[in-house]
């Protein structure tokens, strides 16, 4: 563990600071949070978001909140779990907090909640056991197949809903009595415990209401200003996927509307950080590495991006992009990438046909794909990584065969490029199996099936493989199935996940054994009017715009993208969110 992040546990005022004393924050008297994310130290740590809502919490005066990770080793039956900066017992803190970005990461939960020595569903954990709360992504999707094994979730953005959760909760206080407290009085709060499902006979939701004087549908909550508060690293430490750089958040949410992307809906409208305040971010950063990560859904698109390069170029340093577009690369982005000596560069099709890119939204065109390949290979970044997608909504083979079509010609491009500068690079497909997500217009579509995905993967394989310089990384179709069940399913699911939980994480023998039917809930096509598990949650879209989307996706028509504040299509900029 390198020195920044020891000195990680001795200031909380300031995260950054180097190691200078073992002073912690006096436990007494204040709330004490351990904050989880389900998997291991380096990926924990190489999230953004999960730094943030560490340094937000230790910033107030009467909280102090440690980490905790999955351990490196989880076969141990009898090995427990501690937090990283005082080693205490999960099970002495008043708080435990996952911070929820996959949904694969879900078996993980159960594995930490069972290390920490607690009862894994909620009804069976009481005073003083530690509240379980979760909040993330995962949550402001679906949050109902880990409904079971959570007290309170917070359903939006950590800026907003933290102050007020922290206002209103109180260790001391009977616990149902908080929680009934934090329901109603912090709007995006979630306690499953005052919601029941029923179901129709063939399975479906017929009803989701409150059983206590608690809101029916839970407001998502965002954070509309951004220019209040920069998200930077609350640690610096070389084990993780960026090593030593300072990540700042750029942007969040995206304009484009992906129809596949859950991003490009539940972060609407999309916003951007001011650039004088990434100015004094980025300035932070500096006096502790030469490396500055900027992290969005859509980096390029921030209005200031040729502004922001010309900070690097004055500061000296070098700048990585979690994200770039094909259409988005200017002239001076291009230079920012040359002189930060980046060696890779990711670019995402996600489709190969121009039909199924219609189909999807994407909003670039294959000449904005090839003349991006040939701009970043001509400013010295030999690797490209390409993302596409399988299992699209009305792909055909013709259109998995188009992906090896495309890589082609963009590889010919790519050597006609690398040759002019006597360096050949490698490119790295990159392929995905599709699984719908809540919240956009795909959500009642059915992932395609397992061996269908397969014989997919297969044909691009080949297609690919006599090709030099050319290397494919291909997604699991079997994990991409568990990924869907928990994106689709209802409190249902909660059986499963306890199951593989018990069986050690065979997923084979808990779906064969199982009295509940995982196809239900992954290959099933939703009627247009069926009441959804997550169809709870507001997140100001209307409903009727993601099925005009949804026909238009059938259509291969496209939408143009997001502009907050000129159009009224999708509802949300017409709803007062608070902040």
């Amino acid at each position: 563990m390198s020195t920044m992040d020891r000195a990680s546990r001795k200031s909380r005022k300031n995260l950054l600071a180097e190691e200078t004393g073992t002073i912690y924050k006096r436990w007494q008297g204040r709330i004490k949070i351990a904050i989880a994310y389900p998997n291991r130290y380096h990926v924990g740590m190489s999230n953004l978001g999960f730094q943030s809502v560490y340094r937000l919490l230790n910033s107030f005066d009467e909280v102090v909140c440690e980490r905790v990770f999955l351990p490196e080793h989880t076969e141990n039956t009898h090995a427990s779990i501690r937090s990283l900066e005082s080693s205490r017992p999960v099970a002495d803190f008043d708080i435990l907090a996952f911070s929820l970005s996959f949904e694969n990461d879900y078996p993980n939960l159960l594995t930490i909640l069972n290390l920490a020595g607690l009862p894994l569903r909620s009804k069976d954990r009481s005073p003083p056991l530690p509240l379980v709360i979760a909040g993330g992504v995962c949550c402001l999707l679906n949050p109902e197949p880990i409904a079971e094994f959570i007290d309170c979730f917070l359903i939006g953005e950590a800026e907003p809903l933290l102050p007020e959760f922290i206002e209103h909760f109180d260790p001391h206080q009977d616990r149902r009595a908080t929680l009934l407290k934090i329901a109603r009085h912090v709007p995006g709060t979630y306690v499953p415990a005052f919601y029941e499902a029923t179901y129709h006979r063939d399975g479906t939701l017929a009803d989701f209401k409150p059983t206590e004087d608690v809101p029916e549908r839970i407001n998502r909550r965002i954070q509309v200003d951004l220019s209040t508060g920069a998200t930077g690293s609350a640690v610096l430490t070389p084990n993780t996927t960026f090593q030593k750089s300072y990540l700042v958040e750029v942007t969040r949410g995206c304009p484009h509307g992906c129809r596949f992307c859950a991003a490009g809906y539940i972060y609407r409208p999309p916003r951007y950080r001011p650039l004088t305040q990434l100015k004094r971010c980025i300035q932070d950063g500096s006096a502790l590495t030469s490396t500055i990560g900027l992290v969005g859904a859509a980096v390029s698109d921030h209005p200031d991006i040729e502004k922001l390069c010309q900070v690097r170029e004055k500061g000296h340093l070098r700048f990585s992009f979690s994200s770039l577009r094909a259409d988005g690369l200017s002239p001076k982005l291009l230079s920012a990438l040359k002189e930060s000596g980046l060696k890779t560069a990711a670019i995402a099709p996600d489709a190969g046909s121009e039909k199924l890119q219609k189909v999807i939204n994407k909003g670039i065109s294959e000449t904005d794909i090839l003349d991006a390949v040939e701009s970043l290979v001509a400013h010295g970044i030999a690797n490209l990584k390409l993302y596409f997608m399988v299992g699209l909504p009305t792909e055909t083979m013709e259109d998995v065969i188009s992906i090896v079509a495309l890589v082609k010609r963009l590889k010919h491009r790519f050597l006609q490029s690398s040759r002019t500068r006597r360096r050949i690079g490698e490119i790295t497909i990159s392929l995905n199996c599709f699984v719908p997500k809540p919240f956009t217009p795909f959500q009642w579509v059915a992932m395609q099936e397992i061996e269908m995905l397969k014989t997919k993967i297969k044909s691009v394989r080949q297609g690919v493989k006599t090709m030099a310089n050319i290397r494919l990384h291909s997604d699991l179709p079997r994990w991409a199935y568990i990924q869907a069940l928990f994106s689709r399913g209802d409190r249902r699911v909660a059986q499963l996940l306890e199951a593989a939980h018990q069986n050690r994480g065979n997923w084979v023998k808990t779906l064969k054994t199982s009295a509940l039917n995982s196809d239900f809930y992954v290959y099933r096509k939703r009627d247009i009017g069926e009441l959804l598990p997550w169809d709870f949650i507001d997140h100001g879209i209307e409903k009727s715009y993601l099925v005009k989307e949804y026909e238009k996706a059938l259509r291969a028509e496209t939408t143009s993208i997001c502009r907050p504040g000129v159009c009224s299509s999708c509802g949300v900029c017409e709803k007062d969110t608070p902040e």
